[in-house]
């Protein structure tokens, strides 16, 4: 699988992870999360394939997750209503998330860029 990039282009972290991955020759398919955020069936297969838990793919610090009031709700809501959710907007997605079908990163950390896509 193609390396999957979402981001959005004003926000200054995904612009240092696309830049981190340009200057170490890491291919991706960029996409702009708000435009053509990760399906449902993308979103379900990051979380069986990366076991990462759904919380950590919502943008926690985002207005949207605030006025939605979203931290009291998501603890109510199935994992399905979650997704539902996640997929209505991109602004509610933690960014930038990169994902190959094996590897995922959200956020940039360049430890962890260095650790999982220099050696991808």
């Amino acid at each position: 699988m193609t390396i999957q990039f979402f981001g959005y282009p004003k926000c200054s972290t995904c612009r240092k992870a696309s830049k981190w991955l340009k200057d170490h020759q890491v291919e991706f398919e960029d996409n702009h999360i708000v435009e053509n955020p990760p399906s449902k069936e993308m979103i379900k297969e990051i979380l069986v394939n990366t076991n990462t838990d759904i919380k950590k793919l919502f943008n926690t610090s985002g207005t949207k997750y605030r006025e939605m009031k979203l931290k009291d709700k998501l603890p109510n809501m199935t994992e399905k209503e979650q997704i539902e959710t996640l997929v209505s907007d991109g602004m509610l997605i933690k960014r930038p998330i990169v994902y190959d079908g094996e590897h995922l990163t959200l956020g940039f950390k360049e430890e962890e860029f260095e650790h999982i896509w220099k050696s991808v």
